[in-house]
């Protein structure tokens, strides 16, 4: 594995905790602290908070350009909060399922890539242990009637996609 391909990991890693906070951000705008998933849903934010953070420690030390997209991530992420977070509370934890779905194949993906070439025992701890967390978020989701979202199905089926091509962009731009 080369540096380029480190990189683009660490890019979009960023970019993708970074967007997870901002869905947070959105849903809490909307829900604030005393709707019925707050609670839940301030400690999925807290937890993304502190990936992002080190994401974002790696990215300054390694010298590793940022997405040219940060902006739109941004607003993206923060509006994909908030609108779903306006379905109703079902919807703001199946915003939360779809996106952890494919975050932890993207984390399973990197994981074995990093294992397989041996190239970046740091990245791939750091990976590991906030798929863990991720897979929690998905579990809490499931629990907290992510599937009783009004049009479950389409809603997830978008919010994934959405994510597959966040990622591919933010991979390379």
């Amino acid at each position: 594995m080369d540096r380029d391909e480190l990189h683009r990991m660490i890019r979009v890693d960023q970019a993708g905790e970074f967007g997870a906070t901002r869905i947070y951000e959105g849903q809490l705008a909307v829900m604030g602290d005393r709707g019925p998933h707050s609670a839940e849903i301030r400690h999925m934010a807290a937890q993304e908070a502190e990936h992002r953070a080190k994401f974002d420690a790696l990215l300054a030390r390694r010298g590793v350009r940022p997405t040219a997209l940060h902006s739109f991530w941004s607003a993206a992420g923060y509006a994909l909060g908030a609108g779903t977070a306006l379905l109703g509370p079902e919807a703001a934890m199946a915003c939360t399922a779809a996106v952890e779905t494919e975050i932890d194949k993207h984390y399973s993906d990197q994981l074995d890539a990093l294992q397989a070439s041996g190239a970046d025992p740091e990245l791939a701890e750091m990976i590991e242990a906030f798929r863990e967390e991720e897979r929690e978020h998905l579990d809490s989701a499931m629990a907290n009637g992510a599937e009783r979202a009004p049009a479950y199905p389409l809603l997830s089926g978008v919010i994934r996609l959405g994510c597959r091509i966040a990622i591919r962009l933010s991979e390379r731009v």
